[in-house]
């Protein structure tokens, strides 16, 4: 059962939400029925699947003792490094191996959801590390880790945050009030995804999408050959917003209707005024995870041991790092890493104009230089998704092999 793609989903999630419903319109906690629904929910996901199960078991039980370790020496006192730096070595290492071993065709410890899964998980640790979490039950982490409705696309939400909505005893408007935005978000993401998305997929594949469903294409790219590259560009960014964007809206729309106010993962991404404004506005969880948990700790990190001449410098190099582990996060490939490469360097080359550049000041706010930010902003954009796709590399490979 794959989630938010087959109809055997949306059953279950039908009859899982009429309980949750139940209990919030009786101003009763909905915490525990949500674990066990997310038990259950997560079962269904890998009934199809004994080997991601199996690899699925192995993450939990490594995560959860990591973070027992760690609580432990914390709450002692002891705040040993070791055992948080072992930790947290530990919690990565299976997204390491199925990333490394997916280059090989390999499928090594990987199940669906282990890079979101393993994001949270290293989250906790470093707030564990920082102070910010002293407690934390078993129930309250197992739910965190397994709660079905971000459990396989995000978006990655953060763990104090979602214990205390999970704590929350609603009243009843104000569950109607969230109840009521999680159908709508549902039914808007189950439009994009389901209907905007497979538009944009069929104008980019009409053969394939033809043989699929066996109706015939209605839609093409029409034109010569570099036209119709150019368009297909395009229309993949269309895509991959339309997908993306809908699996998210449909995730928090679930969320909603247990009473958890996930975080919203987009934001009119396609409105950017440049690259920064971009990442502001697309996988915004992602981004913001990557910002607090990578960003800021390598800025402090190189400003305390000055490894760069200038806060600029120490920013730009961030952005590097920041960007070319969000390459790798989606994998190990020559695609991803170019495209968290390239972001990076957009993202520094960002920085380095608005800070230093004296036009850029003067005509930010003008509305003849927004619209031009916007466009120019839109192409990079493209190029990057490009990138992402495979599709850049695709065609530098034809050109080098004439």
């Amino acid at each position: 059962m794959g989630f938010y793609t087959s109809p055997s989903f949306f059953m279950a999630l039908a009859a899982a939400v009429v309980p949750a419903a139940v209990l919030g319109f009786m101003e009763r906690r909905i915490k525990y029925y949500g674990f066990a629904a997310s038990c259950v929910m997560v079962g269904l996901l890998f009934a199809g699947s004994p080997a991601g199960a199996a690899a699925f078991a192995v993450f939990l039980a490594v995560a959860f003792a990591s973070m027992r370790a760690t609580l432990a020496s914390w709450k002692s006192g002891r705040k040993c490094m070791a055992v948080y730096r072992t930790s947290l070595v530990a919690t990565i290492a299976p997204l390491v191996i199925y990333k490394v071993g997916a280059v090989f065709d390999a499928n090594l410890l990987g199940f669906i959801g282990i890079s979101y899964l393993t994001f949270k998980a290293v989250q906790v640790l470093i707030e564990i590390r920082d102070g910010l979490i002293d407690d934390l039950g078993v129930v309250d982490y197992l739910y965190f880790l397994t709660f079905f409705a971000t459990f396989t696309s995000g978006p990655i939400d953060r763990s104090r945050r979602f214990r205390e909505d999970a704590d929350r005893r609603l009243s009843r408007s104000e569950y109607a009030d969230l109840f009521s935005r999680g159908i709508l978000f549902l039914l808007a993401g189950a439009v994009s995804q389901l209907v905007l998305a497979t538009i944009a997929q069929t104008a980019l594949d009409p053969s394939a999408t033809a043989q699929l469903t066996g109706v015939p294409a209605v839609i093409s790219i029409p034109g010569p050959a570099p036209v119709r590259t150019i368009a297909r560009a395009y229309v993949y960014a269309l895509y991959l917003f339309f997908d993306f964007a809908g699996y998210s809206l449909m995730a928090v729309g679930a969320s909603y209707c247990f009473g958890i106010a996930t975080p919203q993962n987009f934001r009119a991404p396609f409105a950017a005024q440049d690259m920064k404004d971009f990442w502001n506005r697309w996988h915004i969880t992602l981004s913001t995870w990557l910002r607090d948990f990578v960003f800021m700790r390598f800025v402090r990190m190189a400003s305390k041991r000055k490894l760069f001449s200038s806060r600029l410098h120490t920013a730009c190099a961030a952005y590097l790092v920041d960007m070319l582990l969000m390459g790798a996060w989606h994998g190990l490939t020559i695609d991803y890493l170019a495209y968290g490469l390239y972001h990076g360097v957009l993202l520094a080359l960002t920085e380095v104009y608005q800070k230093r550049s004296a036009f850029y000041k003067r005509n930010k706010r003008k509305r003849w230089y927004r619209a031009l930010s916007w466009f120019v902003t839109m192409q990079l954009v493209v190029i990057g998704f490009a990138l992402f796709s495979g599709q850049l590399t695709h065609i530098i490979e034809r050109i080098i092999n004439g």
